[in-house]
């Protein structure tokens, strides 16, 4: 399984600057970084993995990263890439997938094979972005400009469907 030193690593090799953040309590996911570093949810990232079913009948596997403020609907994600059936992968699919713990997926070091869904909601400022190391005790602090840059994926709008027609009210008879 993939950690905080192998981020680290990584990250020093492709010489980014960014900071392993020891967190004050353990987590058991990444949507519970804002809480557990006082951040403002759209500047933590956490990565979902879902299985989706081809029209051709074909099984696959897609990871999606976004802000934990704006996680993605099925649905929107289906959508995109025109598949029939989408639904979260299991624990064990996660795991072997991404080589992180379920739950605790970071964006970087995925397997090229595993095609990335970037959120376009994630700004590329120069500000820290937090997303989860692969360990509960461990987050990875990094500016979102270099993150976005290093990032394998496609960036995509995750907003889903808008709704049709006019937004404008119509008032009743009197």
């Amino acid at each position: 399984m993939k950690d905080a030193l192998a981020i680290h690593r990584w990250l020093l090799a492709h010489q980014v600057h960014h900071e392993i953040v020891r967190l004050p309590r353990p987590m058991t996911c990444a949507e519970e970084l804002p809480e557990t570093l006082s951040a403002a949810p759209e500047r933590c990232l956490m990565v979902r993995v879902f299985e989706v079913a081809t029209r051709i009948g074909r099984e696959a596997v897609v990871a999606v990263a976004f802000p934990v403020s704006a996680p993605p609907r099925p649905g929107t994600v289906g959508g995109l890439l025109g598949v029939r059936q989408v639904r979260p992968a299991p624990a064990h699919v996660v795991n072997a997938a991404t080589d992180y713990a379920h739950g605790l997926v970071c964006p970087l070091l995925l397997p090229e094979s595993l095609p990335l869904l970037i959120d376009d909601r994630l700004r590329a400022d120069t500000e820290p972005v937090f997303t989860a190391t692969g360990e509960r005790h461990t987050a990875l602090s990094i500016r979102a400009l270099d993150l976005v840059t290093l990032l394998p994926g496609k960036m995509v709008d995750l907003r889903g469907p808008r709704p049709r027609g006019s937004r404008g009210a119509v008032a009743g008879r009197h």
